[in-house]
């Protein structure tokens, strides 16, 4: 059975309060939801113990922690300075640390960088390769999963489809390193929606589950049954998280979608 998770996309340090997030966390459990993704910056907005408190009390779990803010601090595992690719490793790994605390896994998908980070596709994936490698080595100490998203063209340089991901995945050849799906990445890059989750099998370690604007589910022409029905097919039952980067209202938003994938 699929466990469902609410992604927060705003850090925790842009809440104004700590009781802000807190009544977010309960509301989120309100609203049905098991667990609740959040991003993973430095610093975190509260300590790591007090965090974990929070989730215990409200009932939830993280099953996973998005790294993509740390690229807009200058991070970026495909950048022509080593130098900044070792703080991005570092960093990483330093995460680690975070989620192995929460038993949660750790996402990577904007750090890979963009073209005008490196326009050489074949160097930029060389570098993320090796830098992966090494995180992946810390992560499997800690038993903490490491897992590559593919997204879209628009947003990030490489490693746009499935398949561009489980060829990394290999060259790594880390226990720790394995692919995810997001329906709004794969609804850009990917002919349909189902042969990619089918081609990940028992690798397939996340899932983000977004409406093909963005919005709240049921306003956009994502098939999410089928979608769950596969998922169902290849056995997966972890988390599968929902998110929604347009509306404002968060309530309403949690709430109708995870009514929506219920139905």
């Amino acid at each position: 059975m699929i466990h469902y998770s609410y992604i927060l996309l705003e850090p925790l340090t842009s809440f104004e309060s700590t009781e802000e997030i807190r009544r977010t966390f309960d509301l989120v459990k309100d609203c049905g939801y098991e667990g609740v993704e959040l991003q993973v910056t430095r610093p975190l907005g509260c300590e790591v113990e007090t965090l974990l408190r929070w989730i215990t009390e409200a009932g939830l779990k993280v099953p996973s922690f998005l790294t993509g803010e740390a690229y807009h601090k200058g991070l970026c595992l495909s950048s022509p300075d080593k130098r900044v690719r070792q703080r991005t490793v570092d960093r990483l790994c330093e995460y680690v640390d975070i989620a192995s605390a929460f038993d949660a896994i750790l996402v990577v998908g904007l750090l890979q960088g963009l073209r005008s980070d490196e326009p050489d596709p074949q160097t930029a994936n060389q570098r993320i390769s090796d830098c992966l490698r090494d995180v992946a080595e810390a992560a499997h100490s800690q038993g903490v999963d490491l897992v590559l998203e593919p997204i879209n063209h628009l947003q990030v340089g490489f490693n746009h489809t499935v398949a561009e991901v489980l060829q990394l995945v290999q060259e790594v050849d880390s226990p720790a390193l394995l692919p995810m799906v997001d329906t709004v990445h794969m609804n850009i890059e990917e002919h349909n929606l189902l042969q990619p989750i089918r081609d990940c099998g028992q690798q397939l370690r996340h899932v983000h589950l977004c409406e093909s604007n963005g919005r709240e589910f049921g306003t956009g022409h994502i098939n999410f049954s089928a979608v769950l029905e596969t998922l169902d097919e290849i056995g997966y039952d972890r988390f599968a998280s929902v998110k929604i980067y347009r509306g404002t209202d968060l309530e309403a938003n949690a709430r109708t979608s995870l009514t929506w994938l219920k139905r």
